[in-house]
């Protein structure tokens, strides 16, 4: 069924979605007690400080100290991080989400906003007193206590000017208007630009960071481009061949350095055959769903090539459900499918079925017996490059 946006939600602090998004989102901030009730972290402190230790997860060791801050990147041994005992001290491992099942499942509390729009979860462990300093983030955050207290000083900043001279972007005059100490379960959402500053108040303090992808005009426009470009030079590897600029009736000319009109048109008439009808919301498709540099996927054994197929074959649908991989990033629109950049035209019940997969992340057995032959074959591709994958209940 389709998700309730006008259900109260206690995530939420008792609004629905369809009015925090009206009244909040993008305009003021909003503390939630008990958003999450008995709240556990996604992830023990043990797993976060494993996950900072890999060559592939963006982590990074901010410490506090009197002569001012230090930054280092990841990844970080465990003889590299200091004692818990030690005071103010932070580290922040970005995309939790896509190494562990329950942070995953997290994020996907926030499905009342469009896939296209979310990036990461990011998880911060601070011992007494540490933090980042006051800052503001150019994107809408929601900030989730998961162990421990933090307290957040937080303020609608006119002066945005940084300080010199600081590996971090902290402000060089912070104004807090509101200040709370947040438990265990306890939420706060902050629009873009709110300047925030979050202390841990004792050691053991672990914050879970729900971050969304904000690109800048001049990146999209860049990237949208790039890929249009890269499209046509997939097209023209197809032995279509290469349309040239003719002039067969160019006339002599005394002005020898005007550009002729009709290689102006020429070149304006190329540029509008690129950018032809779906071609910058294609290009836009697949910019959203590219995995970043430090993603990769684990292509399914050879011995379950084949499970598709045989899930088809059983015709009950009871066995199992198939699910997107954690990694997999998955949106659509009135035309295409995109998945892990790269699109897929589709239509009728296929496109039902595809973005009901982008909607919630999964279908079971009996959905998958309704898709094409063609759309079969695609979906077994991507079962077979880790893209989805089979989950049977019993297990």
């Amino acid at each position: 069924m389709p998700f309730d946006i006008h259900q109260p939600l206690a995530l939420l602090g008792g609004i629905s979605p369809a009015h925090f998004m009206q009244h909040y989102w993008q305009r003021e901030p909003l503390l939630v007690r008990q958003a999450f009730a008995a709240f556990q972290p996604p992830v023990s402190t043990q797993t976060l400080f494993a996950l900072a230790g890999q060559e592939d997860v963006e982590s990074r060791l901010i410490q506090s100290q009197q002569q001012g801050w230090e930054l280092q990147h990841g990844p970080f041994s465990p003889r590299q991080l200091p004692s818990k005992k030690k005071p103010a001290w932070t580290l922040l491992v970005q995309g939790v989400d896509l190494h562990d099942d329950q942070a995953h499942a997290l994020l996907q509390q926030f499905a009342f906003l469009p896939q296209a729009r979310l990036d990461d979860l990011m998880i911060s462990y601070a011992s007494d007193g540490g933090g980042v300093g006051p800052h503001f983030d150019s994107y809408d955050v929601f900030l989730l206590q998961a162990q421990g207290q933090r307290r957040w000083r937080i303020g609608r900043q006119s002066d945005l000017s940084l300080q010199e001279g600081v590996p971090l972007k902290i402000l060089r005059h912070f104004e807090p208007e509101f200040d709370w100490v947040l438990e265990p379960g306890d939420m706060l959402y902050l629009p873009p630009r709110y300047a925030h500053d979050g202390i841990a108040v004792g050691n053991d303090c672990m914050t879970c960071s729900v971050g969304f992808r904000a690109p800048q005009r001049q990146e999209l426009a860049q990237s949208v481009l790039e890929k249009i470009v890269d499209s046509l030079y997939d097209e023209s590897e197809e032995g279509t061949p290469a349309v040239l600029y003719e002039d067969a009736g160019q006339q002599a000319v005394q002005t020898a350095g005007a550009i002729p009109v009709e290689l102006q048109q020429f070149a304006l008439d190329a540029v509008t055959r690129a950018l032809h009808d779906g071609a910058i919301e294609q290009a836009l498709g697949e910019y959203l769903t590219e995995p970043k540099p430090n993603v990769f996927f684990d292509r399914e054994a050879e011995d379950n090539e084949y499970a598709l197929a045989e899930a088809n074959e059983s015709g009950s649908g009871e066995a199992a459900s198939w699910h997107l991989n954690r990694k997999t990033r998955m949106v659509y629109d009135s035309r295409f499918v995109y998945i892990n950049g790269e699109s897929y035209e589709c239509s009728g019940e296929d496109a039902d079925l595809l973005h009901r997969l982008a909607d919630q992340r999964w279908l079971d057995d009996t959905d998958f017996q309704h898709f094409s032959p063609t759309a079969q074959e695609i979906v077994q591709d991507w079962y077979g490059q880790g893209w989805l994958q089979r989950r049977d209940p019993a297990v």
